[in-house]
């Protein structure tokens, strides 16, 4: 099947987009925080200096997640900052690397909200945003919001359709359940005409709707101490693939939470009920292989359970592991504000 060359992609101006993706191939970003929080705010310190280091070693991406309560339930904080006030301080830290959410909880909040948020960063950023989307999976968020849980994925649809409209240099439009614009105008646009919006597993949507609406894909990896996993993973992103309408590049997105160690041929285990994987960066290099054979474009690494310090795992990641999977040439940035 052939793939419409990225010169005549949706998203061909997208310095955000151009930088991670490209059909065939496969970069790699870092999830945030680097640490997890666990109760003193000191832990996340130093982030921002790791997060330009990893602009300037070259890195595809920087993920945060949008966590607005902590669940004790879950155990995980996630980066405690509000993700579209974090990346709009991180662009002005950076320059090149793409800022991506991991994913943006569409349903507890309004589009017109998450329009302005968004655009604000990508023009801030030049164009560097880039929105993994989801309809929420911790339900002590929605009683929280005044939400009906149960209606996640049809408001999740909704706003992704108002959002767009929003977003777009060709209309300011927003009618609908959710809220309407007749003769205002929504500022400020997309720099590039829109926002890249990945959808983030089913988000209680169908595989074709996700293939029709999303412009790209995220999904959890199956397992990834073995093969198997990736040749499920590659059957599951074949069959999203073909339902794809005109043979468009959308690309897919996978992670994984590492725990790195100093033996470089230290072998794939998983750890902490296979949600972890505990290797050397030759295991981890074999893996990320299986991946882009799998179809995968982009892989989004966390460090949150690593022994190590962050630091020494980022540089080993710069050094070993990311030439042979490296950010691709990126449309150049114009900021001035």
């Amino acid at each position: 099947m052939s793939i419409e060359p990225l010169s005549n992609h949706p998203f061909s101006t997208h310095p955000g987009f151009q930088r991670m993706f490209a059909p065939g191939q496969m970069t790699l970003g870092m999830f945030l925080p680097l640490r997890f929080y666990r109760g003193d705010m000191k832990i996340l310190a130093g982030q921002s200096r790791l997060v330009s280091a990893m602009d300037r070693l070259g890195f595809a991406a920087v993920w945060v997640r949008d966590i607005p309560l902590f669940d004790p339930a879950f155990g995980d904080a996630g980066q405690v900052f509000d993700p579209f006030t974090w990346l709009a301080f991180l662009a002005a830290k950076t320059s090149h690397i793409s800022l991506a959410t991991g994913s943006a909880i569409f349903p507890l909040r309004h589009p017109l909200d998450l329009a302005k948020a968004a655009t604000t960063i990508d023009q801030l950023s030049g164009g560097r945003l880039i929105m993994g989307i989801a309809s929420g999976d911790r339900a002590v968020e929605f009683p929280a919001y005044g939400i009906d849980r149960e209606s996640r994925g049809e408001r999740f649809a909704q706003t992704v359709d108002m959002f767009r409209q929003l977003v777009s240099k060709n209309t300011s439009l927003m009618d609908g359940s959710l809220g309407r614009i007749d003769s205002s105008q929504f500022l400020p646009k997309a720099c590039h005409g829109a926002v890249p919006l990945l959808v983030t597993g089913s988000s209680r949507q169908t595989l074709p709707w996700i293939a029709e609406q999303a412009d790209g894909w995220l999904t959890y990896p199956d397992s990834t101490h073995d093969r198997q996993g990736s040749l499920r993973l590659a059957e599951k992103i074949a069959a999203w693939r073909r339902l794809i309408p005109g043979n468009v590049f959308k690309p897919h997105v996978t992670n994984e939470w590492l725990d790195l160690v100093d033996d470089p041929d230290f072998p794939r285990t998983p750890i902490h009920n296979g949600f972890v994987l505990r290797t050397g960066r030759n295991g981890l290099i074999e893996l990320l292989n299986q991946w882009r054979l799998a179809g995968v474009n982009h892989a989004a690494l966390g460090i949150q359970y690593a022994e190590r310090p962050a630091e020494a795992v980022i540089e080993e990641l710069a050094e070993y592991v990311l030439p042979l999977f490296p950010s691709l040439a990126a449309l150049p940035t114009q900021t001035d504000w």
